[in-house]
């Protein structure tokens, strides 16, 4: 179904945490005689060697970690999107875009001082180790856990490259004694599209968390389980999808576009700087009434996949202006592991509307307080615990009625009772101007 490869060195990422387009080692300077370059980085010469050896602290005046914070700043400098990335921030950026890492496939929660396991994820080390949900891990590699032990540092710990081994102690409910668990961490893919859900009349939901490079394949395996249950119309949860690679965003879109279509477009500095990302799907595209949800978390790949529905009438869009993110950003791998992400183009509609800093407004709009928000952002989070006694007594609170996800519903039940497609909705000629 899906002809177009998403790797690492070719993918262009977008999202909070956003982009991905090659991995292009920069050319030395001394290739390519600049007269300009050569006296910039002699001026920049003069100051760091005058402040190594002038500066009153000596030992924080290496030239190494005075040329790091320098990159920094000047990345920081450009826009709020394009950074300086060191060894490790580069190889964490890597992760998240392949959604993917070495590790024994368990999620984890911080509660009450304690670390507990949510669950273990399918067919991976943790699973077949037989960890449970409400497992304690009090100890890692032979060393106990401090009460009080952050999210960031267990999982650091847990994580590391494949086949190599980690052992944890774990406490469970009515367990006496501890167990011990030696796992080998294999390469674990995160699920960025959560398990799809038949509603009311044949309404079907699909939740996608962000977008990364197994996010199209995800999709389109739970929209066909969905389809198989007979469902006749859709509803695209976006919320606070920060975004990711762009040609995840083009995957999921493109399902319900005609091949050859214009899904999305770049458009960089330079006039000729342009490309088109069409839709490559053979076969008819996929019609029916179809509603997005979106809200201010709603960012950069989240927004493509929005915009293009909504611009060329294909589906109601439910909630709260959007974020407005409309840039991309191109990685370019340095000699010694680091990188630089680097704002290179503005992406598009296909009516060649940008969203950049406007954001998209929803057909209907459903505006939730913070509390709502946040609230629903757990339910979302965690749909096993389905039982409101049971998440009362978990979270401290009763589930709350989703406003935004009952609209979403309002509006397909009406295409149907009307008999009207939600591929056109009202006014929505007049809509396409209105991102």
């Amino acid at each position: 179904m899906f002809k177009r490869i998403l790797t690492l060195a070719a993918g262009v990422i977008l999202g909070l945490g956003m982009a991905l387009v090659g991995a292009r080692l920069a050319h030395a300077w001394s290739l390519w005689p600049n007269r300009e370059v050569d006296r910039a980085s002699a001026r920049f010469r003069e100051v760091l060697q005058l402040v190594n050896e002038n500066f009153v602290e000596a030992k924080v005046v290496g030239y190494s970690d005075l040329t790091t914070s320098a990159l920094h700043g000047l990345a920081d400098s450009l826009d709020p999107h394009s950074e300086f990335m060191e060894v490790k921030d580069s190889q964490n950026f890597e992760e998240e875009l392949l959604g993917e890492f070495g590790g024994i496939g368990i999620q984890v929660e911080s509660r009450g001082g304690k670390i507990l396991v949510i669950a273990p994820i399918a067919d991976t080390p943790g699973e077949r180790a037989g960890i449970r949900r409400g497992d304690e891990i009090v100890r890692i590699n032979g060393k106990n856990l401090e009460r009080g032990s952050s999210i960031d540092e267990v999982v650091g710990q847990l994580r590391g490259k494949p086949q190599t081994k980690v052992s944890i102690g774990l406490l469970r409910t009515n367990e006496p004694k501890l167990i011990d668990l030696t796992l080998v961490r294999e390469v674990i893919k995160t699920e960025s599209v959560r398990a799809g859900r038949v509603m009311a009349e044949g309404i079907g939901y699909i939740q996608i968390v962000e977008f990364s490079e197994h996010t199209g394949e995800q999709f389109a395996k739970v929209l066909n389980a969905l389809l198989d249950q007979g469902v006749e119309s859709l509803v695209v949860d976006l919320r606070n999808n920060p975004g990711g690679l762009l040609d995840a965003a083009v995957e999921v879109a493109e399902l319900f576009f005609k091949k050859g279509e214009t899904v999305v477009y770049t458009q960089g500095r330079k006039a000729g700087d342009r490309e088109d990302y069409r839709s490559e799907i053979d076969g008819p595209p996929l019609e029916m009434p179809v509603a997005v949800l979106i809200n201010s978390g709603s960012a950069s790949a989240a927004e493509v996949v929005t915009g293009a529905l909504k611009d060329t009438g294909r589906a109601v869009v439910v909630g709260e202006r959007s974020f407005g993110k409309g840039s991309v950003q191109s990685v370019f791998k340095l000699k010694n592991g680091e990188g630089l992400r680097l704002t290179t183009a503005r992406y598009f509609t296909p009516s060649g509307v940008s969203i950049h800093e406007k954001g998209i407004t929803p057909h209907v709009e459903v505006v939730m307080t913070p509390d709502e928000d946040s609230k629903l952002g757990l339910q979302r989070a965690r749909p096993e615990q389905s039982e409101p006694a049971q998440f009362r007594e978990r979270f401290g609170f009763e589930p709350i009625v989703d406003r935004q996800l009952d609209a979403a519903i309002d509006v397909l039940s009406a295409v149907k009772i009307f008999g009207d497609r939600a591929s056109q909705p009202a006014g929505s000629t007049s809509a396409r101007s209105g991102f």
